[in-house]
């Protein structure tokens, strides 16, 4: 596969949104139901919410770019984590959140989001970081396989509001290079 990974900036946030509402759902369980999917992606994830994103000094978004076309993203957010229950958790600190990582379902099973993962840990580091952290849903087995292929272990539980739900979450955490 042809791609880059690259730094993204303000001209991303509307391929950033269009690709957060084909991605995010595939993380959600499948009780989920389309209006707190809907919910969830108009208050968190809509082009406006990007650009908030990119012009935060302390967001990073990674994305993975063929052609002209953005195939997945990571966000990672350097500042401690604010849920008590993820900072009663983490055993290495400073930590940084990799708080999104999502490919395109085209791109699954061919090495890309392994790379977006290195890519993420590599950038966690560079930012002073000493671990990454991350919050996946319970019953999402096929990212919690990929997390635990990429060296996260599980050390807590988080609650997650999806729209009107309360869904929850493994917190996930790793050392980085």
């Amino acid at each position: 596969m042809n791609h880059t990974i690259r730094t993204a900036t303000a001209d991303d946030a509307g391929a950033l949104a269009a690709l957060a509402a084909v991605t995010f759902p595939l993380a959600c369980p499948p009780s989920s139901s389309p209006e707190d999917i809907a919910a969830h992606l108009a208050s968190t994830l809509s082009e406006q919410h990007f650009e908030r994103y990119l012009a935060d000094p302390d967001i990073t978004i990674l994305v993975l770019e063929s052609g002209k076309r953005l195939n997945g993203y990571s966000l990672l957010v350097n500042r401690p984590a604010a849920d008590p229950d993820v900072a009663a958790a983490l055993t290495i600190v400073p930590s940084v959140e990799l708080s999104k990582c999502y490919v395109h379902p085209e791109h699954h099973g061919l090495g890309a989001a392994a790379e977006l993962m290195h890519a993420s840990l590599q950038a966690a580091a560079a930012a002073g970081g000493a671990a990454a952290w991350l919050g996946v849903n319970s019953q999402n087995a096929r990212a919690i396989r990929f997390y635990e292929k990429s060296g996260f272990r599980k050390v807590g539980t988080k609650s997650f509001t999806l729209g009107s739900t309360v869904e929850h979450d493994f917190v996930l955490e790793r050392a980085v290079p």
